[in-house]
């Protein structure tokens, strides 16, 4: 199961928030964790999300374009906005709490300013995280999430994305051989002796993989490309990148 907003909400990175309306909706799950300053941001959801802003177009906006922001979001399946009140904003507009209220939607406040890319990588560890507590149940929901909310073919583009233009052949041996690297924890000799390899090729893919992906190492990093990795793998009866049989 993914987190719900209260889950969130007891980390570390989340202290001090003040959950201002609709604490019974705290219990719905968060696919994921978006900054956003637009008024328009829900033409970005795809649903579950929490979004975080400094509220600096909200303090800008008129009363009735704050409501039809709020409005906005509930339609679009966002879980929760939280604002930072230390910036352009610093109190609560009295229209955007009623109308939070009135609506049943979560509104949540930052009375100190808080690092919003410490917020998002606890909340995604927390998300993606789920996978190392329960790998059969929390990879697997992380991935049917994505799959739900229409954002399995971008998040698996934006992590996989330079592996995923090449030609057939390279494309399944390397993301064959970066499937056994995460599940083998960069153990290159079981690795080697899984695929059937010598260790000088598995590193020498290694250093295929991260010249086109990067960073390889952090744990962040990869439990990213887990996801991304189980969302290439195909269901029965469907097409997909298979790793072939090394020769």
């Amino acid at each position: 199961m993914l987190p719900t907003l209260a889950e969130l909400l007891t980390l570390p990175a989340f202290g001090g928030a003040q959950v201002l309306s609709a604490p019974g909706q705290l219990v719905q799950e968060v696919t994921w964790v978006h900054v956003s300053e637009v008024l328009d941001a829900a033409r970005f959801l795809s649903g579950g999300e929490l979004l975080l802003s400094t509220g600096l177009e909200v303090a800008r906006a008129a009363p009735d374009a704050r409501v039809a922001y709020l409005r906005s979001l509930a339609q679009g399946g966002a879980h929760g906005l939280a604002l930072e009140l230390v910036g352009p904003l610093r109190e609560v507009p009295a229209e955007l709490l009623q109308t939070a209220r009135l609506i049943e939607f979560p509104l949540i406040t930052f009375a100190h300013e808080v690092r919003f890319a410490d917020l998002t990588r606890a909340a995604h560890e927390r998300i993606l995280g789920r996978r190392g507590a329960d790998p059969g149940d929390g990879l697997g929901a992380v991935v049917l999430a994505l799959h739900e909310t229409g954002r399995a073919e971008a998040f698996r583009a934006a992590q996989l994305g330079p592996l995923l233009s090449l030609p057939a052949r390279p494309r399944a041996t390397l993301l064959g051989t970066l499937d056994a690297l995460i599940t083998q924890r960069f153990n290159v000799a079981v690795v080697a002796r899984g695929l059937g390899v010598r260790r000088q090729t598995v590193y020498y893919r290694l250093e295929q993989l991260r010249g086109m992906l990067g960073d390889l190492d952090s744990p962040q990093r990869q439990l990213s490309l887990g996801v991304a990795l189980a969302l290439s793998h195909p269901t029965p009866g469907s097409g997909g990148d298979q790793p072939r049989p090394e020769e």
